[in-house]
């Protein structure tokens, strides 16, 4: 990754973390219409009167789920998203512990420099 600049990394940071929370948002999103799909799949269950067990209403349920092809491209994208904020926070991190490297290099320099003027007067220049 490229380096950037001291004062840029609050603007990078501050963008990693939105970034976090868009992906959030997202996954909200998706885990809200996960739980309709299974609602729905838990009423028609509860509707049928043929099922005469646990066992049969939730093997039936599973089915429902299983064949409902949008109910499935919505946990695709729950683990596509968990993947991506999983990379955004290793992001978020990379960025902090770069930024705090930036600082201590700053400091390191200044105190190098300072240095370097207290010995010149020392002697003389």
């Amino acid at each position: 990754m490229l380096s950037i600049e001291l004062s840029d990394y609050p603007l990078a940071i501050c963008q990693a973390a939105q970034t976090i929370a868009e992906i959030d948002y997202e996954l909200s999103a998706m885990r809200q219409l996960i739980n309709a799909f299974e609602g729905r799949a838990d009423m028609l269950v509860a509707a049928n009167l043929k099922l005469k067990n646990e066992s049969q209403r939730r093997a039936h349920r599973f089915q429902l789920l299983q064949f409902n092809q949008e109910y499935q491209k919505a946990l695709d994208l729950v683990m596509q998203l968990n993947t991506e904020k999983t990379n955004a926070i290793a992001h978020l991190e990379y960025l902090r512990n770069q930024f705090a490297v930036a600082k201590l290099e700053a400091r390191l320099a200044l105190a190098q420099q300072l240095a370097g003027l207290e010995t010149r007067e020392l002697i003389g220049f």
